[in-house]
């Protein structure tokens, strides 16, 4: 990703800081940002905002909020009527796969952002996912990538008949945290309109407890910079 590139790529934008860094990245890369955000039946609404004016501050060729509803499914505490865990260790975080985990949640989002690429005339795709400071989520391996985008080569038209071969890029997969946080401090990210609460209050004020907004505020505490959003 060091070189310099002209061409089209699709980010998936969470609203997240990950999701935010990634988008700096790919346009400190080169290349013209299609954004993609999902409604998906998640709890609450304000990361679909944080999406919107954090792909703004960045600025994209387009964005997209692409609505889906898996709360069919249930099964995760973002998507059913279940309680957000809070207080938890970071050795609890890694023990398991917390029941945030929202089932097939990345591969459901891969397949879509894919099919837009494809129409983009594109095989280049930016994740957010981490593989170090993340709360044990199966689908932020990079095995699932690997295989991923293995699929894209074989499931595609572009990927069969075209010379170009799809790439899932996944700059942020081997970072901690705190280093995802300074990358994107270094590319004047504004995390002050970023979102990772996972039980924010009908304000939209974080709750500081949940496994994401610990991670999080771990993670300025070790860049040594404060985070410039509100907390409970």
């Amino acid at each position: 990703m060091n070189q310099k590139n002209s061409s089209k790529a699709v980010i998936l934008v969470s609203g997240g800081l990950d999701s935010a860094t990634v988008l700096a990245l790919a346009k400190d890369a080169g290349f013209d940002l299609y954004a993609i955000s999902f409604d998906y039946g998640q709890r609450h609404q304000f990361e679909l905002q944080a999406a919107e004016n954090v792909c703004n501050s960045i600025g994209v060729k387009k964005q997209i909020t692409f609505k889906l509803d898996l709360r069919a499914f249930g099964g995760s505490a973002l998507t059913d009527e279940i309680d957000v865990p809070k207080d938890r260790e970071n050795s609890e975080m890694e023990s398991d796969i917390p029941i945030t985990y929202v089932p097939a949640r990345n591969t459901i989002f891969l397949s879509i952002a894919m099919g837009w690429a494809e129409t983009l005339g594109t095989e280049e795709i930016f994740l957010g996912v981490n593989a170090v400071d993340y709360s044990g989520y199966p689908d932020c391996r990079p095995e699932f990538i690997k295989a991923f985008q293995n699929v894209a080569n074989l499931a595609t038209r572009s990927g069969v008949e075209g010379n170009d071969k799809w790439k899932i890029h996944t700059p942020l997969i081997s970072l901690s945290k705190s280093e995802i946080i300074q990358k994107g401090l270094s590319l004047g990210v504004d995390y002050g309109l970023t979102h990772s609460c996972y039980d924010p209050n009908p304000q939209g004020i974080s709750c500081g407890r949940c496994d994401s907004c610990k991670l999080r505020l771990k993670g300025f505490e070790e860049a040594n910079a404060m985070d410039p959003i509100k907390y409970q």
